[in-house]
């Protein structure tokens, strides 16, 4: 491979690519980095918002993880990636869905479907990345922090995969976590909150889920790409529905409540190196 710049994101869904890290995608596409998706799942299990399509979801025709499949290449498309990889391959590991508990975000159903990604063997899904990784070589990679952001258990599960098999990859020289540090969770909301005309209900008292701001050490202006960002969402139509009026904007998923469009992502350093990271996923590192 050659000295250029690589990032590999790991996510577990189709969306969360764009919900996550759709702007640092955008951003490191439009500098010339190669950038690589890695999905661990089709997204089976998700709510379907398009009423048409309420036919497709798992406890109907079952058949929404492939519809998945159509939106996350349009998403990639808009953001400038060409390089979107299932880990395993397409289909290998399934969605777990996930389920509500008192006083927790989330957790795995209690009964899960043979090749849920949660239940996987956790070497088999750490040895299918490795070779995403020994192939690419990166030099950054980015998934979640050990909740996951929220708790499902999927992300949780694209967090340990990523941790063990990261540092197996000699090139890899840090290794981040997307996170949203509590001060910017205050400031989106009072956004929405002045927002007029906003069609989604504000976030209740619990807010949404955040990291203590001493957590973050890596914060990434993405404002210059919020449109592809936007598109991004917008080709996610089963899960995402996106509001838009003048230079206001916010999205909704299943449980219908406002969230911003964020013009900065936020990133917690695991594994690595920090010089020069502050505003860089690959600050001190090859140009």
């Amino acid at each position: 491979m050659s000295a250029s710049r690589r990032l590999v994101v790991v996510h577990a869904h189709p969306d969360d690519e764009t919900l996550w890290t759709g702007g640092t995608i955008a951003r490191y596409v439009a500098a010339g980095v190669a950038v690589t998706v890695v999905t661990c799942t089709l997204g089976e299990q998700g709510e379907v918002l398009t009423d048409e399509l309420r036919g497709l979801a798992a406890d109907a025709a079952d058949q929404l993880g492939g519809y998945r499949v159509t939106e996350l290449r349009a998403a990639c498309a808009v953001l400038g990636v060409t390089d979107q990889r299932f880990l395993g391959g397409i289909g290998r590991w399934r969605d777990s869905g996930m389920v509500a508990q008192p006083g927790a975000r989330a957790s795995a159903p209690a009964d899960l479907h043979p090749r849920a990604f949660a239940a996987g063997r956790l070497e088999e899904q750490v040895d299918a990345l490795v070779e995403v990784l020994d192939q690419v070589r990166p030099q950054v990679v980015v998934s979640y922090g050990p909740d996951g952001g929220y708790g499902h258990p999927d992300h949780v599960r694209a967090h340990q995969v990523t941790m063990v098999a990261a540092p197996r990859i000699p090139e890899v020289a840090r290794v981040f976590w997307a996170v949203r540090p509590d001060s910017a969770v205050a400031d989106d909301i009072a956004a929405l909150r002045a927002t007029p005309g906003l069609p989604f209900p504000l976030p209740g008292s619990d807010g949404l889920p955040g990291v203590a701001d001493a957590e973050v050490t890596t914060s990434l202006d993405v404002s210059a790409h919020r449109g592809a960002v936007l598109g991004a969402m917008r080709a996610h139509a089963t899960q995402v529905r996106v509001w838009t009026q003048g230079s206001s904007a916010a999205f909704a998923l299943a449980d219908g409540v406002a969230r911003p469009v964020a013009d900065t992502e936020y990133f917690t350093l695991a594994h690595g190196a920090a010089t020069g990271s502050h505003d860089d996923l690959f600050g001190g590192l090859v140009q």
